[in-house]
């Protein structure tokens, strides 16, 4: 194979955007488009194939369908990238994975935790079964050179143990209009949750990725069902994370807060590092703070630092192209994927359990149990589902501004 033919399932906006670049890519080409709106089927494979390709050269006819078993049955792709709502994302997946076919996952890769793991085992068979399979995540914060260099800072050493990390997290600012452009919004139903599941993915997949892989053994939280909003699921919640190696974790977010605060900080043995406002501060004690605290002959020490903005590469204009150009030579050139279907179950676990915690008011253990987890969002449907009070609006693309940006 040398070209991975893509069909991409679910034509809303993320979708329609991931259909909009997939002529740019090397290796890569538009196999087909599904949606169960046929308007937009037709619409989207007309006008791409009409559009003539970087290169000047016609474009062959894109394949159209209307549910995405009969296009994973089709034959006409090798690969499906997923931008449904994300409760139908497992339900794509699964199917992909028993024809052997590669899966680019739009995030988050399911609504719960039971979901996820179900997903990695049924990659993990279906790997078995054709060596070389391939189950990629849209993580596409990920490629962003400050939360990559902040990775490199813990993950090599230069922060020592960790010892804290603390994110606020709430310039998620959200209005009624915004949650009455669809029925389906801010519903147990249409989502399973809130900011946690809509707008939190990539940070709560941030929070372990650049601490290179660590998960909380306890969470205890508060959160809050339509605080700010007249909405059926959580917009605030308030977290605290207890880590194994004894480090403590805060998580604090929001959909109702103006202005709001995006402020990242990852303490230390060797000091602490900030991302903010697009830049990365890293405040670098000379020696040791364990050392410090033991064997100062001082009461009152106060440890040398040195305060360096760490310089970075430019970020990327198109940032999910990097993520989908990385899983084609993935599948081409077996080169090693910037994030795996199979780690998304990690940001998903802790969300879920900062959501358990926050509106039980109980300590969740991790690892989380899936069988009380899926009862509890039973639970929360039958004790808050209908209670959205918005009447559902038609909101053109120009009016969302800058939440078509954000999930």
């Amino acid at each position: 194979m040398d070209t991975v033919r893509f069909g991409v399932v679910g034509l809303g906006a993320m979708g329609s955007f991931h259909v909009s670049y997939m002529d740019k890519l090397e290796g890569a080409t538009l196999g087909a488009v599904c949606d169960v709106d046929n308007e937009r089927v037709e619409r989207l494979a007309k006008k791409y194939e009409a559009t003539p390709s970087p290169l000047g050269q016609p474009r062959g006819a894109v394949s159209r369908f209307n549910h995405f078993r009969q296009m994973i049955d089709s034959g006409a792709v090798d690969a499906v990238l997923i931008a449904t709502p994300h409760p139908q994302h497992p339900e794509v997946a699964l199917a992909a994975f028993e024809k052997g076919l590669h899966v680019l996952c739009e995030k988050p890769v399911a609504v719960s935790v039971k979901e996820a793991r179900r997903m990695n085992d049924a990659y993990v068979e279906a790997a078995k079964r054709r060596p070389g399979l391939k189950f990629g995540l849209m993580y596409q914060m990920r490629t962003v050179p400050l939360y990559r260099k902040l990775r490199e800072l813990v993950v090599e050493g230069e922060l020592g143990e960790v010892t804290r990390v603390t994110w606020l997290i709430t310039d998620w600012f959200r209005t009624w209009t915004y949650y009455a452009s669809g029925g389906w919004r801010a519903t147990w139903k249409g989502e399973g949750g809130g900011v946690l599941i809509n707008q939190c993915p990539h940070n709560l997949d941030l929070i372990q990725w650049v601490t290179g892989g660590l998960i909380p053994s306890r969470v205890m939280a508060v959160g809050f069902v339509g605080k700010t909003h007249p909405i059926e699921v959580e917009d605030e919640i308030s977290a605290i994370l207890e880590y194994p190696n004894g480090a403590i974790g805060h998580f604090v977010t929001t959909t109702g807060e103006a202005p709001g605060t995006n402020r990242l900080e990852v303490c230390g043995d060797r000091g602490k590092v900030v991302a903010e406002n697009g830049k990365l501060t890293f405040t670098r004690t000379r020696k040791g703070v364990r050392e410090i605290r033991e064997t100062s002959k001082e009461m009152f020490a106060t440890p040398e630092t040195w305060t360096i903005d760490v310089p970075l590469a430019a970020a990327p204009s198109q940032p999910h192209e990097l993520v989908t150009q990385n899983f084609v030579r993935a599948v081409l050139k077996d080169e090693p994927l910037m994030s795996p279907g199979v780690e998304g179950v990690r940001g998903l676990e802790i969300g879920n359990a900062m959501l358990m915690a926050g509106l039980t008011r109980k300590p969740v253990e991790l690892p989380l149990d899936a069988d009380a987890y899926e009862q509890f969002l039973q639970e929360m449907h039958r004790r808050y589902g209908g209670k959205k009070t918005l009447q559902t609006q038609a909101v053109s693309p120009a009016d969302m501004g800058a939440s078509f940006a954000k999930p």
